[in-house]
């Protein structure tokens, strides 16, 4: 049985694995990249990409519906499913195309195939032309996660959609239940509310976005109670059933319950582990209970060989999270001491409006009795805010009172995800509120927003009247 040496192996070409291929081989190392489908994983090509092109969508029929009353008036929009979906399509062909090229150009070696852990030093990859042994002196994990399916609603019926169907929009079905109130239940929902579909979401919790502070989460549900048909809090699906060409939902609600019919389900409850399949127990990696790959600070697995990164791991399932972890493995696979540790990871919620924060959150600093000052610029008082017509927003910061540090920063409106990276810089350099304040920011444009919740902390916004503090405050 022959075998091929290589330095590194990377098995799973989504936003960590092909960073952390392409890192690797910068750094001069040899490298193979494994993807049993298209380059970009499940970010490129059944979620971040495919989502954003058709929230893009939406959010244009919605602004030319919205912007009626100010006086420029279109026609309904008349949409084509088939052009819709050959448009995001291509998006994906592209970017995919691209990571190819990308490869190339450093010389990794991408195979397309199934990676198997015969042991800690060799995986078999399943090709179509047959099967190949490779040893390695590393090997790093990023097989990502997939759509959880409760086993209560997995009936086998396509009217019961993940993320995965959703994305595809095969038709814009009449009424459609979403499980699940976070950020992909909420950007999905949107989509499909846009485009036609009466939208019932159903959350379990008692609010939507648990992860964000409720007051920046509040004009995000605003948004939705006016696009969706119902929301819902506190929700649970006691069952599902198939009913003719329908889907039959018992649910309980404060206490009630009710039984309806909907046209198709999206489940949104998370995602899980792809760590079944591997082989990994022939290895020394250790798996949670959930069937995450546990690994220490600086990405390793229990088997000194082996690294993992991304969804794998566990943790916030980002990918700009996946993509940092990828770079630190490489970093300690050549020598270097690189820890994830004191990371600012920015999360975003591509709704509408956007929500984005970083660092610290409100709701976390009372959990862990930190004291904290905060600092609220409201949008209605932005005048580019004004010309976007789009005032429900606001500009949030978490200081920490005894050195003025921003601690963490919270942002939600028309392109709260672009804005949020100012805050990742300030929080990541150790700034303090006078560091933003002091920052000259142009005018008109949202970045201002920033500048003015530090001005408002010292009592200074202009756009805004807070009582001035005291030299001794």
């Amino acid at each position: 049985m022959e075998k091929i040496k290589t330095e590194v192996i990377v098995v799973g070409a989504g936003p960590g694995g092909y960073t952390a291929a392409f890192y690797a081989a910068d750094r001069g190392k040899k490298v193979i990249l494994v993807e049993q489908e298209r380059l970009g994983g499940v970010c490129l090509n059944r979620g971040c990409i495919p989502s954003k092109a058709l929230l893009h969508a939406a959010k244009i029929i919605i602004e030319t519906q919205e912007f009626s009353k100010n006086g420029i008036q279109f026609g309904p929009p008349q949409i084509d499913l088939e052009k819709l979906r050959s448009w995001k399509d291509s998006i994906l062909l592209k970017l995919s195309q691209g990571v190819g090229m990308l490869a190339q150009r450093r010389n990794v070696q991408v195979i397309k195939g199934r990676a198997y852990f015969e042991d800690s030093k060799t995986v078999r990859i399943e090709t179509e032309e047959g099967q190949k042994f490779y040893t390695y002196d590393y090997a790093i994990i990023s097989v990502g996660s997939k759509p959880a399916m409760p086993r209560a609603f997995d009936l086998g019926n396509p009217r019961i959609m993940t993320s995965t169907e959703a994305l595809n929009v095969e038709d814009i079905p009449e009424n459609l239940l979403v499980i699940g109130g976070g950020y992909i239940g909420m950007e999905l929902g949107t989509v499909y509310s846009i485009l036609g579909s009466k939208v019932v979401l159903a959350e379990a919790l008692p609010s939507i976005l648990a992860g964000a502070d409720p007051d920046l989460a509040k004009p995000v549900a605003a948004r939705a109670k006016k696009n969706f048909q119902e929301i819902r809090v506190g929700a649970k699906v006691k069952d599902m059933s198939t009913a003719g060409k329908k889907i039959r939902v018992i649910m309980e609600v404060d206490g009630q319950t009710k039984d309806e019919l909907y046209d198709k389900v999206l489940v949104a409850v998370g995602r899980a582990s792809n760590s079944e399949n591997l082989g990994l127990e022939n290895t020394l990696v250790q798996l949670d209970e959930r069937g995450f790959i546990k690994v220490n600070e600086h990405q390793q697995t229990d088997d000194p060989n082996i690294y993992a990164i991304g969804d794998i791991v566990g943790g916030a399932m980002l990918a700009h999270k996946a993509t940092k972890e990828g770079r630190i493995a490489v970093e300690v696979i050549c020598g270097e001491a690189s820890t994830f540790e004191d990371i600012i990871i920015p999360a975003v919620v591509f709704t509408e409006p956007e929500l984005a924060w970083c660092g610290l959150t409100e709701a976390e600093a009372k959990s862990k009795g930190i004291q904290v000052e905060v600092s609220k610029f409201p949008w209605a008082a932005s005048g580019r805010a004004l010309t976007f017509d789009k005032i429900d927003g606001m500009t949030k910061l978490i200081v920490e009172p005894e050195t003025e540090r921003v601690l963490g920063i919270g942002i939600v409106g028309h392109n709260a995800g672009e804005l949020i990276a100012e805050g990742v810089v300030l929080i990541e350099m150790g700034g303090t509120v006078r560091d933003l304040a002091e920052c000259v920011h142009p005018h008109p444009t949202l970045s201002e927003t920033l500048m003015e919740a530090a001005e408002a902390f010292y009592g200074y916004a202009t756009h805004i009247y807070t009582r001035p503090k005291k030299p001794s405050e």
